[in-house]
């Protein structure tokens, strides 16, 4: 288990510059955390460089972008792309002539999930089909990016590949009862994780989230040495989660959503930074706050910790511009409703005996508990029923504010060399938010 190791300070500190080149390894595909770290190397004046997962054809092969695909991609990253496929996992991969995993799980139902047996055998070969794929890629793409790194040049490595899920139908109805489920739907995450189909799902979390960044510090070594050989600066970044601090009693408390099955691969990942930290490869995971995205709208409740930024915004110094972002979330609320009385909801939550006991770093991920669900889910409900409109949610502002904070925070601070797993919190958050308004 990783030391608790949160930001505690803004990291003012930048090596890079005009000329220098920013590496996105993951596709741009919509507004995520990424977004900040590209703003910030845009506004330092970099040349960025991006690669592609690449895309599936009708059978399932793996291809490159089309021309209108890649022009596309390209003009959204604002940068090149380096168009050769780096889907990263082995769920559509096997040795010629064998099945993959997907075709393995084509015959799961929600009735037999829990029983349904794999060859692990046979799942091992194509995991290593899966990763000679993607590390062979990996050298060639590297190669590509060499070539784009002008002598001189210090290199940012922005590492943002996550997931992993099998595409297979049932997995929706299991995840939505699992995630989503409470009274008679609710279903145990200790039933997926124990279950054949959960241990796959946990090794190719593991490929995604986790290994990738393993495999992207090897494949760049050539790059690395080039670039310190010569007396320029690399560093890693990757993005991880293990629980956030929030206001809960006017005090900064480490909490976390239940359950985070990617917790396994989140830890990973970050043994992976400290390994390559001590091996002289600055490399940094940066634990980042609970946010609303495409993919985490799934985990009802992920956004409930996301309300007491209101709170730090005004406790860490903020002014008239902080005043502004709680009139911004009280127009978002129905006729009649405060958003003291939202807030005062969410505290009431975060001190019920239930949630406070999944407030244990050291049993980080914990299981779901039809307790936890009830209330989790039940206060989700209730809050998100307060707004005019259910399409605009307090929690879509407000996850665009972390999303400006920890930019800065994560470009500077990996300038900064502080260390190889850091937490930010909503502490730093608002205070960084502060001051880049202070300063506008």
């Amino acid at each position: 288990m990783t030391e608790f190791t949160p930001l505690r300070h803004i990291p003012q500190a930048n090596v890079f510059r005009k000329g220098d080149v920013f590496v996105l390894f993951g596709e741009l595909f919509g507004r995520g955390y990424v977004n900040g770290l590209i703003d910030e190397a845009r506004q330092a004046g970099m040349t960025i460089v991006g690669i592609t997962v690449g895309r599936r054809d009708e059978g399932g092969a793996l291809r490159a972008l089309t021309a209108e695909e890649l022009l596309e991609a390209e003009e959204k990253l604002g940068g090149r792309i380096i168009n050769l496929p780096l889907m990263a996992g082995f769920d559509m991969d096997a040795p010629e002539g064998e099945q993959n995993p997907t075709e393995m799980l084509s015959g799961i139902t929600l009735k037999s999930w829990q029983e349904d047996k794999l060859d692990w055998e046979k799942i091992e070969r194509c995991r290593e089909a899966g990763v000679r794929r993607f590390t062979t890629t990996a050298a060639t793409v590297m190669a590509e990016i060499d070539k784009l790194v002008p002598d001189g040049a210090n290199v940012f490595f922005a590492h943002t590949m996550a997931g992993g899920i099998p595409k297979i139908k049932a997995f929706l109805a299991i995840a939505n009862r699992i995630y989503k489920g409470r009274g008679e739907r609710f279903m145990s995450s200790r039933a997926l994780l124990d279950s054949d189909l959960g241990k796959l799902i946990l090794m190719n979390f593991d490929e995604v989230t986790a290994n990738t960044l393993k495999y992207l510090i090897d494949a760049s070594s050539a790059i690395r040495e080039r670039v310190t050989g010569a007396g320029g600066e690399v560093r890693y970044t990757a993005y991880g989660y293990h629980g956030t601090e929030i206001l809960i009693g006017g005090q900064y408390v480490w909490q976390t959503y239940s359950n985070y099955t990617q917790g396994y691969a989140k830890m990973r990942l970050e043994s992976i930074a400290e390994a390559a930290w001590n091996a002289g490869v600055h490399a940094t995971v940066f634990n980042c706050p609970e946010i609303r995205t495409n993919s985490s709208d799934i985990f009802v409740g992920v956004e409930l910790s996301l309300f007491p930024l209101l709170t730090a915004l005004k406790k860490e110094g903020g002014g008239a511009w902080a005043e502004q972002q709680w009139q911004i979330c009280q127009d978002l609320l129905g006729e009649g409703v405060s958003l003291q009385s939202l807030l005062d909801t969410i505290e009431r939550y975060n001190n019920d005996a239930t949630s406070a006991e999944f407030r244990n770093f050291a049993a980080w991920p914990m299981d779901n508990t039809p307790a936890l669900a009830e209330v989790m889910i039940g206060t989700s409900e209730q809050v998100t029923a307060l707004h005019k409109d259910r399409k605009a949610l307090i929690t879509d502002h407000l996850s665009s504010l972390v999303l400006e904070g920890a930019g800065p925070l994560m470009f500077h601070g990996a300038s900064e060399k502080i260390a190889p797993v850091l937490w930010l919190s909503h502490d730093i958050i608002a205070r960084q938010l502060n001051e880049l308004h202070r300063q506008a």
